[in-house]
């Protein structure tokens, strides 16, 4: 059968984690990407840091190392992280909120199917929206430029806001005049 394969993490935790100027960097990032919780951002960063150290390695290279470094630029242009005539110096200058632009419920939003980030997420994760016709579950995906003019809804949703109607004024007190009993009138004495 074989030896199990060794499961690893797709992220490394920081050095530090209690750095103040970290945790309020991440908690920013959280709430204006509607993350689930810091593991994401560490996972993309994971995925920057991929980017980076090919970059670095194919830079050093010279010119072999920019032929080898297409395939990087191609699939970077691909999600539309870098614009397609890029260099290798320009991975560098990337950062996280690239990388978190493209993901499925970031484009949800900017495309107007969702009205928060956190809506977003919800309308992915139970099956309302759909890639190239596709039920896509997961909000992390990450959308290249020619995928994202084909997303959509699935199945049809109405996620407008309703205002609940207000009873009137004048129904309510004609309700506790008939609920009230009826008081005995005096005879008018003669």
């Amino acid at each position: 059968m074989g030896d199990p394969r060794r499961i690893r993490n797709k992220y490394e935790t920081p050095r530090k984690v209690w750095d103040a100027d970290r945790i309020k960097r991440d908690s920013g990032l959280t709430t204006t990407y509607g993350l689930k919780n810091t593991r994401e951002i560490w996972i993309t960063l994971q995925q920057l840091k991929k980017a980076r150290r090919n970059a670095i390695r194919n830079v050093t290279l010279g010119a072999e190392g920019i032929a080898k470094g297409q395939p990087l630029l191609a699939r970077l242009a691909k999600f539309g992280i870098l614009p397609a005539d890029a260099k290798l110096d320009d991975v560098l200058s990337i950062s996280v909120e690239n990388f978190l632009d493209r993901r499925l419920q970031t484009r949800v939003v900017k495309k107007g199917l969702a009205r928060t980030m956190h809506q977003a997420r919800q309308l992915i994760t139970h099956g309302f929206i759909a890639v190239k016709g596709r039920k896509v579950t997961v909000p992390s995906y990450m959308v290249s430029v020619g995928e994202e003019q084909y997303i959509a809804y699935y199945k049809p949703i109405d996620i407008s806001v309703h205002e609940p109607e207000q009873k009137s004024k004048a129904a309510a007190p004609v309700q506790k005049e008939a609920a009230a009993p009826a008081a005995p009138q005096p005879e008018a004495a003669q």
